[in-house]
């Protein structure tokens, strides 16, 4: 880690699409916790839970971050959350998610991990370009249809370096072995 606190955001949904893809996640959180960064995460089941459960299998930091009104509603955090922050809003949420990020990884999920995955990619080209790498066979396509359907296309005002995938978590670790030492802003 080189004495650099890092943090990684974590999107997935509470389902997964298929045992690979939570076998993906919680690969990609012990990757994340080897290579020093701690992981901010919804905190509840799911891929998220996977992605917890292999980060802290490697003594990594935890955070759930959620909504303060949803959180009894939503339930208990997963059990490797050691961490948490009860945010009044969306918004709110999503900047502190996204403001914190050194790196955002999106797994597949639903309509909450969708909006988390077009405000990264929105943040990444306007505001700060973050690093965002998209995982597993659910993300790709999704990927995919959006650059198909020019939902998601690179301009010179909005270049898409920011953007990566990885198929597998071998993918994923050359991703970040490289990660911090390459430029991210495209065009």
């Amino acid at each position: 880690m080189n004495g650099l606190h890092r943090t990684a955001v974590f999107f997935g949904g509470v389902r997964a699409a298929s045992g690979d893809e939570e076998k993906l996640a919680e690969e990609i959180g012990r990757a994340l916790a080897q290579a020093g960064y701690e992981l901010l995460h919804g905190g509840y089941n799911g891929l998220m839970e996977a992605a917890a459960r292999g980060a802290a299998s490697e003594g990594a930091q935890v955070t759930a971050v959620t909504l303060a009104d949803k959180h009894d509603e939503w339930g208990a955090f997963n059990p490797y959350a050691t961490a948490s922050v009860h945010l009044p809003d969306l918004g709110t949420r999503l900047n502190h998610y996204l403001d914190h990020a050194d790196l955002v990884v999106a797994v597949g999920g639903g309509i909450g991990t969708l909006h988390e995955l077009t405000a990264a990619a929105y943040y990444a080209t306007t505001i700060r370009p973050v690093p965002v790498v998209l995982a597993g066979a659910t993300a790709l396509r999704l990927l995919a249809f959006l650059r198909e359907e020019k939902w998601l296309y690179e301009t010179p005002t909005r270049p898409l370096g920011f953007l990566r995938t990885a198929e597998t978590a071998g993918a994923f670790r050359d991703h970040l072995t490289t990660l911090h030492h390459t430029s991210i802003g495209g065009a």
